[in-house]
């Protein structure tokens, strides 16, 4: 029974880790396409995606080297680590399904104002100028701004904004409960026997 509680330990621990892998690799492959084909040209926006793909990898490969060798360190900061991430995560999520139209406004006017480079992206992809206004004298990525006929992109960024804080608030809660289940297959792994190690020495 105890053998038997030991494998499947391990080999959830395992099947966890394979998942975040290829989730990372997928969000770099995602972020590096994007920028390939010049869908995004914001280096910030491509470089933080890569950066949390990055981030993500390494947490996993620890974890995994930890769950294939017992490795009684590697566990533990990984279990840590993986705890941190889980609180983090747990709480962009919620403020992404809590926010409301006003705050959503304000913020998405903040970044526009900040970012001179995914203006262009916004403009270019969803064929508009300006958040709130059309300025007719002033510059613009979008094919309609030489035919004079664009509206401003303050209503469709929020229609498309309110759509993608749901799915990114969804994915990242169902996200972090696995990362909570990892958490709790680590201290159950971490404090097993391993039946093929010496029976009086406790791992």
């Amino acid at each position: 029974m105890g053998c038997a509680g030991f494998t499947c330990s391990k080999h959830s621990l395992c099947a966890l880790n394979i998942l975040y892998v290829m989730v990372s690799l997928l969000m770099i492959g995602i972020a590096a396409w994007g920028k390939w084909f010049g869908l995004v040209s914001s280096f910030q926006v491509v470089g933080g995606v890569i950066g949390v793909g990055v981030f993500l990898f390494f947490v996993a490969l620890v974890g995994l080297i930890g769950a294939m060798k017992h490795h009684q360190v590697l566990l533990f900061f990984y279990m840590i680590i993986l705890f941190m991430v889980f609180i983090v995560q747990f709480s962009v999520s919620c403020a992404c399904l809590a926010i409301n139209k006003e705050q959503q406004e304000h913020l998405l006017e903040v970044g526009w104002n900040n970012s001179h480079t995914t203006q262009g992206d916004v403009e270019k992809s969803l064929n508009c100028c300006g958040f709130r206004q059309v300025d007719q004298n002033g510059t613009c990525s979008a094919a309609c701004f030489h035919n004079l006929s664009c509206q401003p992109c303050a209503q469709q960024i929020q229609e498309h904004a309110g759509e993608v804080l749901r799915f990114v608030g969804g994915i990242g809660l169902f996200f972090s409960f696995t990362e909570i289940l990892g958490v709790w297959l680590t201290y159950r792994y971490r404090n097993q026997k391993d039946p093929r190690a010496n029976p009086s020495a406790f791992l």
